[in-house]
């Protein structure tokens, strides 16, 4: 490892030292594991930070149908219709 910088090295000495100390019959995520448990929950809360922007330029308010303002012609009953013809003759 001829091209490793110092402080590289440095952490690498530091990081086979503790790895040493850990006893080898415990099995345990390590590091790694809570980097990506890390990494993982920030990515939700960014997206969830995300969503909630966007929901919010969401406008609900719904345009009325102009089909529906017209009411609808009322079936004429036959009482109805009969004494209208009543009235006209």
């Amino acid at each position: 490892m001829p091209d490793m910088s110092a402080s590289a090295s440095l952490a690498m000495t530091h990081l086979v030292s503790f790895a040493k100390e850990v006893d080898e019959d415990k099995v345990t995520p390590g590091v790694l594991g809570f980097i990506v448990f890390a990494a993982m929950a920030l990515a939700v809360w960014a997206l969830m930070k995300s969503m909630s922007r966007h929901m919010n330029r969401v406008d609900f308010t719904q345009v009325p149908d102009p089909k529906a303002e017209q009411p609808e012609p009322e079936p004429a009953d036959a009482e109805t219709s009969g004494q209208g013809k009543q009235q006209q003759s």
